[in-house]
């Protein structure tokens, strides 16, 4: 399975093609929000998103028939709407099965962790 191409499909809000890599019986977990979808109800909830997702895989991990891929996500006309998420991706033959996803929001570290020098900066910010 080209997960690449399911991130495709999943950015780009696309039913017919997300429903040719999801099992008809697939489980979709996001659990920041505590919610379980069926494979219909995910599609519904990505595609009438009120908006554009775009992004791209940063890591991408296979063990087996799991999956795992970091994410990040965006909105191209509002670049303050990022996010990074964990997917944990079983896959059955050729189709996902189940789905369990992390999301964070991107943002600065909180201001008592700047207060206190903890930490640096994985990347510098662009100019």
């Amino acid at each position: 399975m080209d997960i690449h191409a399911y991130w495709q499909a999943v950015l780009s809000q696309n039913a017919a093609a997300m429903r040719s890599f999801l099992a008809p019986a697939a489980v979709v977990c996001w659990h920041n929000t505590n919610e379980r979808f069926t494979t219909e109800e995910f599609i519904r909830a990505n595609c009438e998103y009120p908006g554009d997702w775009a992004g791209e895989i940063q890591r991408l991990e296979r063990l087996g028939d799991l999956v795992i891929t970091v994410a990040h996500v965006y909105t191209p006309k509002d670049p303050a709407v990022s996010f990074h998420v964990t997917s944990f991706i079983q896959i059955k033959g050729d189709k996902i099965t189940a789905v369990d996803e992390y999301w964070g929001d991107d943002g600065p570290a909180p201001q008592w962790r700047q207060d206190l020098g903890l930490g640096k900066k994985i990347k510098e910010e662009q100019p």
